[in-house]
């Protein structure tokens, strides 16, 4: 028993010391953690410090979007290169960067000289705009000073030391500010200016802007002068509403308060060439009698001459207002020369309009005249020009087509046209024959065009392959095509295809899926050729979705489209349908495809004045109520459906 507890004392007494043994090594564990912990935080504060360092290389400050403000935030001028890695231009310009980093070092005070890689520097590159590579911006207290001149050590380096000097300010804009308080008194008292309608948030307008500016400063500097102006359209609702301003940025030529829409380039030189030749009278002078005689022989176009006694004539005046909203459409002329004045037959104060001399024939004039009396509208002289622009048979090209031949119904012979020396027997042989049909027929256009220029079209007529020489499409209203059966063409062949189409016994070619072998689903499957007998059928109501097979949106309907196919299978008067408008026409203008999806209810009794769907969910639930407002026929009751 003695033994037994002498045993228990000595454990005790070995447990007593293991104890605070083990709590001391756990004590040093933690601590090593803790330690370790805190190890941790000092690299993580290492990280935070290693991203807002500013390294050089080569004496290039390298700036990153972590340390850029931090950097910038108490420098008044600083030196920044926008780059790319792979660009050929920064890599030759990159050696004389750094000539000029080293130079700027050592003026007094230094000026620090940094680049930006753009590529990524993502959130720098779009807070700048950088947009091409090297851009190169003096920053100014922060603020991006544009940089345009030679990219020399010489040039760059004086500019900087400009900028940086203590009085050195931004100078004002060139585009003037326009809102309600001024715009009249600007614009009405201008002879030419252009004026940008924007909005601040617009990324259009932000692109446009530098390229504006410099436009506007381009301009200001030529004699006489031309304004640039610009309007927050958002600020000023009433002037964009006044002038139709319904996107940004929208710009517009003012000449004496009247506006004209300005269809010119987007960036400052084309700015400036445009506005340029804006600037000058519509109609060019005319000095001699050779210039008309070789357009009269050699042109391709109407030519338009206005003839007058002196720039003082009344009718002088009205024509070359009558020009001005045509300039861009037009080539007008004018003279004061005498002979010019014989040669074209004409007095003073009249506007002669003649074809050259491949287009004449003997069923139409060879000019026509139009005296401009005190009393005589511009807009009538107008009329004047579009009425005659056209001979009987012209030639349709790729470059005067969206301004010549844009009416319909439009009938187009399409062959080898080529009026060169070699050629031009034959291509006059074929024109011929178009032309005694078209007299007959002066409600419709008539053109020539080379086969070659127009091979999509004659792909869309089914007429590529057709292996005839000769070809005939008509171009109808609405998008409609109507192909000539190929055949030997003659000018009676001709006759017969124009005169059916008069008559409206020609079915319009129409692009189409092939048609589906089974179409039993909830939803039915409606293509071009099956269009008239799906949707226009006069028993039965017809929803159709209109989509786009690559459309986010309508693949998103899917789904609740089908269940709603489902919903509606069993009602006899209703058809849920759709079709893909990207592989199908839609023959029927009044069900007009502009977005994707776009959902139309046909009633039975309305086939051409559909419902259009919209503002509401496309869901079950709003389609429903959509078909059930306008269902003209339901078997089950409302509630139940």
């Amino acid at each position: 028993m003695k033994k037994i507890t002498l045993l228990l004392i000595v454990l005790l007494g070995v447990t007593h010391f293991i104890l605070p043994s083990r709590c001391e090594e756990d004590a040093k564990d933690n601590s090593a953690e803790d330690l370790g912990e805190e190890d941790d935080d000092d690299d993580e504060d290492d990280d935070d410090a290693d991203d807002i360092e500013v390294k050089e290389e080569n004496g290039v400050l390298v700036l990153t979007d972590e340390n850029f403000d931090t950097f910038i935030e108490d420098k008044d001028t600083v030196l920044v290169e926008f780059y790319a890695p792979w660009c050929g231009h920064c890599k030759q310009f990159a050696p004389e960067y750094e000539k000029i980093a080293q130079t700027l070092k050592e003026n007094d005070p230094p000026i620090p000289v940094a680049k930006v890689d753009a590529t990524k520097a993502s959130a720098l590159s779009s807070k700048f705009e950088v947009s091409g590579y090297p851009t190169i911006k003096i920053l100014k207290k922060g603020e991006p000073v544009d940089y345009d001149g030679d990219r020399s050590e010489h040039a760059i380096v004086e500019r900087v030391k400009v900028v940086a000097l203590p009085d050195w300010k931004p100078p004002p804009e060139a585009t003037l500010v326009l809102t309600k308080d001024n715009f009249d008194d600007v614009v009405n008292n201008a002879d030419i200016i252009l004026v940008e309608f924007y909005a601040p948030w617009c990324g259009h307008c932000k692109r446009l802007a530098p390229e504006y500016e410099k436009a506007a400063k381009e301009l200001s500097n030529r004699t006489p002068p031309i304004p640039l102006a610009k309007v927050d359209a958002t600020a000023e609702s009433d002037l964009a509403t006044r002038f139709g301003v319904s996107g940004y940025p929208t710009l517009k030529i003012f000449r004496k308060g009247k506006a004209f829409d300005y269809n010119g380039p987007r960036e400052m030189f084309g700015i400036v060439d445009y506005m340029s030749d804006q600037a000058g009278p519509p109609s060019k002078q005319v000095q001699t009698l050779k210039q008309v005689q070789e357009l009269v022989r050699d042109g391709d176009d109407a030519v338009i001459v206005g003839i007058f006694s002196s720039e003082e004539d009344a009718a002088y005046e009205i024509y070359q207002e009558a020009c001005n909203s045509l300039r861009d459409d037009y080539k007008f002329m004018h003279t004061f020369n005498n002979e010019v004045t014989e040669f074209l037959k004409a007095s003073p104060g009249q506007v002669v309009m003649l074809q050259p001399e491949k287009f004449r024939s003997k069923y139409e004039p060879a000019s026509h005249s139009l005296t401009i009396k005190d009393s005589t509208p511009a807009s009538e002289v107008q009329e004047f020009f579009k009425k005659h622009i056209l001979p009987l048979v012209g030639h349709r090209k790729q470059s005067n087509d969206a301004k010549r031949y844009t009416t319909r119904p439009l009938v187009v012979v399409y062959y080898g046209v080529d009026f060169s020396f070699d050629y031009r027997v034959a291509t006059q042989f074929w024109r011929s024959k178009v032309l005694e049909v078209a007299k007959d027929f002066p409600e419709y256009t008539f053109a020539i065009a080379d086969e070659e220029d127009y091979a999509d079209e004659l792909k869309s007529f089914g007429l590529r392959e057709s292996g005839e020489e000769v070809n005939v499409g008509i171009l109808g209203e609405g998008g409609k095509q109507y192909a000539m059966d190929p055949e030997e063409f003659d000018s009676d062949v001709l006759q017969s295809f124009v005169m059916a189409f008069k008559k409206g016994k020609l079915k319009p070619i129409v692009k189409s899926q092939p048609i589906p072998k089974s179409n039993k689903g909830p939803v039915k499957v409606v293509v071009g050729k099956t269009f008239d007998d799906i949707v226009m059928d006069t028993k039965k109501d017809v929803l159709i979705e209109f989509y786009a097979p690559w459309c986010g949106h309508c693949k998103k309907l899917e789904p609740d489209y089908t269940a709603f196919g489902k919903k509606y299978k069993n009602e006899k008067n209703i058809v849920i349908a759709k079709m893909d408008a990207t592989a199908n026409d839609v023959p029927h203008d009044s069900y007009k495809v502009e977005g994707f999806p776009t959902i139309y209810f046909a009633r039975s009794n309305k086939k051409q004045k559909p419902v259009k769907f919209e503002g509401g969910k496309r869901d079950v639930e709003e389609l429903s109520k959509f078909v059930e407002k306008h269902a003209t026929k339901l078997t089950h009751k409302k509630d139940e459906l």
